[in-house]
């Protein structure tokens, strides 16, 4: 007596539960990489060997995962390696931080603005200003110093010194302007930076990098306000609210650190 088909929907949430298994696998890989054994690639899924072995097999038939025959180690295939280069080649920072820059501007009601490193230096290209009768004006496209502003700043300790050094020489030609070595270094280890009236008096400023998968800054979140309005205090909540977001987007961007 032939056994009765599986029901059409019962099916299909065994094909979804299927891929879910092979796509946690692949992420396991991923954390694993470059390669693991059959041992603590199950026991990082928490599951069987036998079915983690079931499942490699078809995904090295399909190029996603590829066995070393020296080692027996497992890794991620070609056609991963492809796809992870084509949702690299998609991540446009602008898009990506569209949606946290106005939340976050929603949030702390100041204005909230993203900048890129441009030929010219620190540019702004995204804005969300503040909804209410005062608040500070930022212009797109505006090209802000490396060393008198809390964006310029952050883009400092987070660039390769060769990206920087001609316009820290251009800027500390005034003798007012200090060597930022030592506060470059203090910017790391805080991950954001806040000056209060060093570019404009009266308004106050709070920057946090974004990093991209290969670990680069790729763009500075910043939030500017008034003195009298707006606190930029290292370890108050606009600061919180900043770092969460700065790091929603250095996630989605491919950023693991």
């Amino acid at each position: 007596m032939e056994k009765p088909s599986p029901a059409p929907e019962s099916a299909n949430k065994q094909k979804v539960r299927s891929a879910e298994v092979g796509t946690d696998i692949l992420k396991a890989l991923a954390q694993l990489s470059p390669s693991t054994s059959l041992s603590r690639l199950a026991e990082h899924v928490q599951m069987p060997a036998s079915k983690v072995h079931r499942y490699l097999q078809a995904l090295i038939a399909s190029g996603f995962a590829e066995q070393n025959p020296a080692t027996n180690h497992y890794g991620l295939g070609r056609e991963a390696l492809r796809v992870g280069l084509a949702a690299l080649g998609s991540m446009d920072v602008l898009k990506v931080a569209a949606m946290p820059l106005s939340d976050l501007r929603d949030e702390l009601n100041e204005t909230c603005f993203l900048a890129v490193w441009g030929n010219r230096g620190p540019t702004v290209v995204q804005i969300e200003p503040a909804v209410r009768a005062v608040t500070v004006v930022t212009q797109m496209g505006s090209v802000l110093p490396l060393l008198s502003s809390s964006t310029g700043l952050v883009f400092g300790a987070f660039l390769p010194a060769r990206e920087t050094v001609e316009f820290i020489r251009e800027e500390r030609s005034d003798p007012a302007v200090q060597d930022p070595t030592q506060l470059f270094q203090q910017i790391r280890e805080q991950g954001l930076h806040h000056v209060h009236g060093l570019l404009l008096p009266g308004v106050d400023a709070l920057s946090a990098p974004v990093f991209d998968a290969m670990g680069k800054v790729v763009a500075v979140l910043t939030v500017v306000g008034p003195t009298s309005m707006f606190h930029a205090d290292e370890h108050g909540p606009a600061a919180k609210s900043l770092l969460a977001a700065s790091r929603a987007v250095s996630w989605r961007m491919g950023y693991q650190g």
